[in-house]
């Protein structure tokens, strides 16, 4: 593998991922793709930039992507008159696709990412996705994955796939596999909030701390 599409958000996956993609799988030739899709910060936008810059060999592109208004005011993340909860407020039989879920996020951007490899003569596309210990999102799973993938497949000329290699793995694995890669966590980004601050309470926060200190 040469060349290769990444989901860069600026966060603590996907950065780990770009390490990955680059080190361990020695992809010279990296595109990589972050997204300003309406979200209420773009404070892992500037990791991102960093990130892409400090892994070599890597091109970023920055896309904006206008969630209609009916999608946006589903997530907590994108609508402005809903509060991101902290994980604790979020009912346990509701963490299996919480109020910060966005519709379809990931296969919206796994389509874009999709058509630009497949333009650009890109078989392979990679995203962060891990199995969250306290919360989950079904877009983020290996049968999501294996599914999209069914349906690319049916291209008739340039076929993509997606791989999603941390998708069995808990963010204290990806941690693990960061670590040895080198990763400097300080330089990426995971509070929904987006304050000045980590708030340390929204569920990103919370796993992203928890993930941290068992890795110490």
């Amino acid at each position: 593998m040469e060349r290769a599409v990444v989901l860069l958000s600026g966060g603590m996956d996907s950065t780990t991922l770009l390490f990955h993609v680059r080190q361990t799988l020695g992809v010279a030739d990296i595109h990589a793709l972050t997204f300003l899709y309406g979200q209420k910060h773009a404070r892992e936008l500037a990791m991102a930039r960093w990130q892409a810059q400090a892994v070599g060999g890597t091109r970023l592109a920055e896309w904006t992507l206008a969630m209609p208004d009916g999608v946006a005011a589903a997530s907590a993340l994108t609508n402005p008159a809903t509060a991101v909860p902290d994980l604790a407020a979020i009912p346990t039989d509701e963490r299996d696709q919480p109020i910060t879920y966005v519709p379809n996020r990931n296969m919206m951007f796994l389509t874009l990412a999709a058509a630009y490899a497949e333009a650009q003569g890109i078989a392979d596309v990679f995203y962060g996705a891990q199995a969250q210990d306290e919360y989950g999102y079904w877009d983020c799973t290996q049968t999501f994955a294996e599914r999209i993938n069914a349906v690319l497949a049916l291209n008739r000329r340039r076929p993509v796939t997606v791989h999603a290699p941390f998708s069995t793995m808990t963010k204290r694995d990806v941690v693990r596999i960061g670590r040895t890669l080198g990763v400097d966590y300080d330089r990426t980004w995971s509070c929904y909030r987006g304050e000045n601050q980590p708030c340390g309470a929204c569920p990103s926060c919370v796993e992203r701390e928890r993930a941290l200190g068992d890795c110490d």
